[in-house]
């Protein structure tokens, strides 16, 4: 390595792709989804990529029933922008989903209601909303709690609790489609604690 000059090493494995691409498909199945697509950068990176690529391949290859194809990251960031029905799951390596992930937050409202999951190989798995602790608002009753909802709705579904991940979630999006009570970041005047109560009351009618 010259002066002024930083090398950065990529490290993919094969055991954590085979494992990230089989879920993929198994997550595409287990919840009626039809379509799964692997996003790489395997014309640039072909060691690394390329067999994040094969793997992914590989598990397409046993899932005859689910639509696979492959798209480059900033294919898929283009297309996202444009029209993102086309997409089902996506699946990537860590720092394309890292990347990707805030920009599909940005097309549906923000961090604000962004859930997320982390599932180990074990199962063991820990859900939790994308933003951070916001402590610029702490103790304003002026958070969304939408992202942490639908994490809780995510944790549910992992353990298999469907029709109460249903109702919470159906009473989330009910709540944000009407647009009567909504967050300040939603374009709305409500507080966190008006809004938690009207999705509250949501699913006690579901009852």
């Amino acid at each position: 390595i010259v002066d002024g000059v930083v090398q950065s090493i990529k490290l993919i494995t094969e055991e954590a792709s085979k494992r990230i691409a089989e879920f993929a498909f198994e997550y595409a199945r287990n919840n009626q989804r039809s379509h799964v697509t692997a996003v790489h950068k395997a014309n640039i990176m072909r060691m690394s990529d390329g067999l994040f690529l094969r793997k992914c391949r590989e598990a397409a290859e046993n899932c005859k029933d689910i639509k696979f194809n492959e798209m480059y990251l900033d294919t898929v960031c283009l297309n996202m922008v444009q029209d993102p029905s086309q997409f089902d799951v996506l699946v990537m390596p860590n720092l394309y989903g890292d990347i990707l992930s805030d920009l599909c937050a940005g097309l549906i409202g923000g961090l604000g209601v962004t859930p997320s999951g982390n599932i180990g190989a074990n199962g063991v798995a820990i859900f939790e909303s994308v933003h951070g602790t916001a402590p610029d608002i702490a103790g304003k009753d002026m958070a969304n709690p939408t992202a942490l909802l639908l994490s809780a709705v995510m944790m549910l579904r992992h353990m298999g609790m469907h029709k109460h991940a249903t109702k919470i979630e159906s009473a989330c999006f009910d709540t944000i489609k009407e647009g009567k009570i909504l967050t300040k970041d939603l374009g709305g005047n409500a507080k966190c604690s008006e809004f938690t109560e009207e999705i509250c009351r949501r699913v006690r009618d579901k009852d």
